[in-house]
């Protein structure tokens, strides 16, 4: 029997794989619901559905690799890269679906979300007062009006798999709905800005760039504190910390 592997694990969730077959179980059977429904409606290569149980999802693992993962190197050709971004295009221009995901949060929820959060952090001592209060202000530019299309929420770049420079699949669409593009755009690069250019030649340039920075900061602000508390460590070398550092 090949041996278990765990993906990620937390109180909220879990991704174990086994051979080929991952299996997810989460708490919250909406997000299950979430992802099943996601994939039936994008046009974008998805896994497989085997079978669900919940609060179990079995999915069929994807080939191909991924460009990197967030506090790793990034790899890849400029042509994935592109690839990449093409493919994001594509997800953002297809039909809206009906559900409201991680990404469509109203801009006055996420604005005292985010200021709830940056005081946290600094009353708690976590990050400097100077860190908080400036990346605060770079995220500012991601609280403006947008226009709602199909975003995945959660477009980290360990979650699309590209072999000979096309996409293979994209996994992870819990968190998927309608919501701002640019927001999927800044996940996929975060902590790998110098890709941005690569990924923007494929996806296209009508994207302001300041509210991609924007989001680099926001995302980072409000996680920070989650992934501290859930065994992860945002202060590895190129990880969220670093994301916030770089505004400075």
């Amino acid at each position: 029997m090949d041996e278990i592997q765990v993906v990620v694990a937390h109180s909220e969730r879990a991704t174990l794989r086994v051979g080929d077959v991952f299996l997810k179980v989460d708490v919250d059977q909406a997000h299950i619901d979430a992802e099943v429904e996601a994939m039936s409606l994008v046009p974008v290569p998805t896994p497989k559905v085997l079978w669900r149980k919940p609060p179990v999802l079995a999915i069929a693992a994807v080939p191909g690799t991924t460009l990197g993962r967030l506090g790793g190197p990034a790899t890849g050709s400029p042509a994935a890269w592109a690839a990449a971004g093409a493919a994001i295009r594509k997800l953002h221009e297809a039909p809206l679906p009906p559900r409201t995901g991680r990404a469509g949060r109203s801009v006055v929820a996420l604005a005292a979300e985010l200021d709830d959060e940056c005081e946290s952090l600094v009353a708690s001592g976590l990050l400097p007062a100077e860190l908080v209060t400036r990346n605060r202000q770079v995220a500012e530019a991601a609280l403006r009006p947008w226009a709602p299309v199909f975003t995945h929420g959660d477009l980290q770049i360990a979650h699309v798999f590209l072999e000979d420079d096309q996409v293979t699949g994209v996994i992870d669409w819990s968190e998927a709905g309608r919501g701002d593009a640019l927001y999927d755009l800044a996940t996929f690069t975060l902590g790998h800005e110098e890709h941005l250019d690569d990924l923007l030649a494929g996806y296209g340039t009508d994207v302001d760039l300041d509210v991609i920075h924007a989001w680099w900061s926001l995302r980072s602000l409000l996680i920070v504190r989650w992934l501290s508390e859930h065994g992860f460590d945002p202060f590895e070398p190129g990880c969220e910390v670093d994301v916030l550092r770089a505004r400075m």
